[in-house]
């Protein structure tokens, strides 16, 4: 029977041996950290050997920049949305402009000089390449201009930026160890972390730490290998541009007054005898006439000296909306004739001895226009001021679709920004009114986040609009539908239709003004009055958020007691 037993037992003993040793086998190798490496040309991986991975604020970016002839040049849309939004490519003519406090900055694509305002300055290697659809940017020059580090790093190619500074955490380890690409010990080996190396540290997880190391490599360590966590400071020597304007020392009182032809000049005498606050008119004397650049004029020596006599002062309005046939992205996109615009600009000014440019460039495409608008500011701005010239831009109230006229940039490079508080309702629009109080404050708090407000100038309407309303005669409709238009009218004007239909005047608190609503022809009108019980609580505003002065479109649609309340806020 022993005879018998024995060899089962065997048998079995070497069956629970080997499932032992197998399980044991298992154990090891199951917590058993991994040696493999990871290949760190896969790692940072660009697609080209003349791609240079680009490690940017602690994050691997999704872009990468170009070594060239030994120099090394980052993505125009790298340069411009990450780096520095003041540089300015022109696709048309392959020229990349920055611009200063001072100069303008130019260089053609494929040179090794650019240009300081009129001055060349030698770079010592291309600054600029252009490509089918974009650009490649010398990081050095790059670099004179903004605010970041980079470090350079072979074997694989890579960058290390940064241009956010304060305090990180750092951590170092507490016994040789290793990086590896994911937290756990399975995970292949990026590189090696030796004992009190200092890394940042990015992330924090139960057993894990993600950190970045000096030349850029991302990855975990284990948390029992790592010493207690310190800070650091990241810190860059940049002097930041400075901006200076001009400014007036009084409340700015201006009103625009709309001229039509040469012969509307001679009506200056009159208009200022009628009003009694204005220290800042605006003619609309000038417009963008021809897709070179050029303008169309309207102007009147002797009205401006006129003015000069009385007190005021001319800021001529500049617009690119009368001539129908012009193409003003066209103009503003492409430098040489952007820049002949702003040369007759500034030419008109002196040569009619004006104090200032009021800038109106409205009905523009954000998408097509892009960023030469803002450059089209910029470069103005500084020959208006080393001219002594006022620069006044028009905006409308912020939205997101008006968000490329960079108001932001514009207190830069501007003297003054106004907000056309007016047009809420508009003809084409639904009924309204045309500048609603809520409205207006809304636009207003919205610019003063990006626009001082010693430098906002709140712009008024003087005229309202006239909502006819006409109901559809179609039976088939469940509810009532009305076609609606509607036709702009001075004070006086509408004052006369509420008075002559005996419409009754309903004060609107949320509208700060009158509301009336009268029947006629089977029509319903509808009329949300200007008048100076309206005007009187957007001036209010002045003072509420501490503006820099008001404005009026325009001048001949006001009633004459008016003026009356405007000088009892502006003196």
């Amino acid at each position: 029977m022993k005879k018998k037993i024995m060899p089962v037992l065997i048998v079995i003993l070497l069956i629970a041996i080997v499932a032992g040793g197998l399980v044991i086998s298992s154990y090891i190798k199951k917590y058993t950290p991994s040696t493999e490496r990871a290949d760190l040309n896969d790692y940072f991986n660009t697609g080209s050997e003349d791609m240079v991975s680009i490690i940017f604020n602690h994050a691997k970016s999704e872009q990468c920049a170009k070594q060239i002839d030994g120099q090394l040049y980052l993505d125009y849309g790298f340069v411009h949305d990450y780096l520095n939004p003041r540089f300015y490519w022109d696709e048309n003519e392959n020229i990349l402009f920055y611009t200063t406090a001072r100069d303008v900055i130019s260089a053609d694509a494929e040179s090794s000089s650019y240009t300081v305002t009129k001055s060349s300055v030698d770079f010592g290697s291309t600054i600029v390449k252009a490509t089918s659809d974009s650009a490649w940017v010398n990081i050095d020059f790059a670099q004179q201009y903004s605010d970041f580090t980079y470090t350079y790093f072979d074997s694989p190619s890579r960058i290390v930026m940064y241009n956010k500074w304060g305090t990180i955490n750092v951590v170092s380890a507490s016994k040789d160890t290793v990086i590896r690409q994911k937290g756990g010990i399975k995970s292949p080996i990026l590189c090696d972390l030796a004992t009190n190396v200092p890394v940042t540290v990015l992330d924090e997880e139960e057993n894990w730490t993600k950190v970045m190391t000096d030349d850029g490599i991302i990855g975990y360590v284990r948390n029992k290998f790592l010493n207690e966590k310190t800070t650091d400071t990241l810190t860059h020597d940049f002097t930041e541009e400075t901006f200076s304007h001009i400014k007036k020392d009084f409340e700015i009182c201006m009103a625009w007054h709309q001229v039509f032809s040469t012969d509307a000049n001679s009506d200056i005498a009159s208009i200022l005898a009628t009003s009694k606050a204005i220290n800042v008119i605006s003619p609309t004397w000038f417009c963008l006439n021809d897709n070179e650049g050029n303008l169309s004029n309207l102007a009147s020596l002797d009205y401006v000296n006129y003015c000069h006599q009385q007190g005021v002062e001319v800021w001529a309005l500049f617009s690119n909306l009368e001539n129908k046939d012009v193409d003003t992205t066209y103009v503003l996109t492409h430098s040489s004739t952007r820049q002949n615009l702003v040369n007759q600009i500034v030419s008109m000014a002196i040569q009619y001895n004006l104090d200032g440019v009021n800038l109106d460039f409205e009905a523009m495409n954000g998408t097509e226009v892009g960023e030469a608008y803002i450059q089209f500011v910029r470069e103005l701005s500084l020959k208006c001021a080393n001219n002594g010239i006022v620069l006044s831009v028009d905006n409308y109230v912020p939205t997101d679709y008006t968000a490329f006229y960079d108001r932001a940039e514009q207190a830069n490079f501007a003297d003054y920004v106004v907000i056309m508080g007016y047009d809420e309702h508009y003809s084409g629009s639904d009924a309204g009114s045309v500048a609603s109080l809520n409205w207006v404050k809304e636009g207003v708090e919205n610019t003063l986040k990006e626009v001082p407000s010693n430098q906002v100038i709140l712009g008024m309407p003087f005229y309202t609009r006239v909502w006819c309303l006409t109901p559809r005669s179609d039976d088939s409709d469940t509810e009532m539908i009305y076609d609606t238009t509607s036709e702009a009218y001075g004070m006086n004007g509408a004052a006369k239709l509420v008075a002559a239909n005996n419409a009754e005047k309903v004060w609107l608190e949320d509208c700060g003004q009158y509301y009336a609503e009268y029947e006629k022809n089977g029509s319903i009108y509808k009329i949300w009055l200007e008048d100076s019980a309206s005007l009187d609580e957007r001036l209010r505003l002045l003072d509420s958020y501490s503006l820099a002065g008001a404005s009026f479109w325009k001048l001949g649609l006001e009633s004459s007691d008016i003026w009356d309340t405007i000088i009892k806020y502006i003196n």
